[in-house]
């Protein structure tokens, strides 16, 4: 019986010794991405044969308040689409784009085609993180569908966060040949 006491006794101690170990891991890890400045990794994207070149030349440092939009975008990561939906729960593009924005104490137009007419237009080469990027998905040259620039890659790839029809929030590249036959053009709203 005393051996048996015994085991249990060291059982219980060893039940209860990893219990603490894992609230100390789980601790940690989410104090960690609670409290980290990193700003998201984007893997650069090939650009295919007979793409236009919609590349940017920034190679600079970004504004407080950019990075403190480029960390509100980037905690959506992975939220569902939703048409017409701009919360956590489901976004579709200029949802997105309200919501980001919104967070930051900046009004943007609801509808991606209007947002199209806000800010200042500019060049592809001029672009930086925090701009809109605007898309003809279906063709033509109606706005339906906007993104904000997320970084410039070292070669001057352009890559952006959006709320994409098919994934949800994603990071995508001009690079991509659906992005860059649909790409439009620029704007600059801060």
């Amino acid at each position: 019986m005393k051996n048996c006491l015994n085991f249990k006794n060291v059982h219980l101690k060893t039940i209860h010794a990893l219990f603490i170990a894992s609230l100390i891991t789980v601790s940690c890890g989410s104090s960690k991405n609670a409290t980290s400045s990193h700003r998201t990794i984007t893997k650069s994207v090939t650009k295919a044969e007979n793409l236009r070149n919609l590349e940017s030349k920034f190679d600079g440092k970004i504004s407080k308040s950019i990075n403190e939009i480029l960390k509100d975008a980037e905690k959506y990561l992975g939220a569902p689409y939703k048409f017409g939906g701009n919360t956590s729960s489901g976004f579709d593009c200029s949802g997105f784009t309200v919501k980001v924005f919104e967070e930051n104490d900046y009004k943007l137009p609801r509808r991606s085609s209007d947002q199209a007419e806000t800010g200042n237009s500019i060049d592809i080469r001029d672009v930086k993180p925090g701009d809109l990027l605007f898309f003809a998905t279906a063709g033509g040259t109606r706005v339906s569908h906007v993104g904000i620039v997320h970084d410039i890659g070292n070669d001057g790839e352009v890559k952006f966060i959006h709320a994409s029809t098919t994934k949800g929030v994603i990071i995508s590249s001009l690079n991509e040949k659906y992005w860059n036959k649909a790409y439009l053009h620029a704007k600059r709203v801060l």
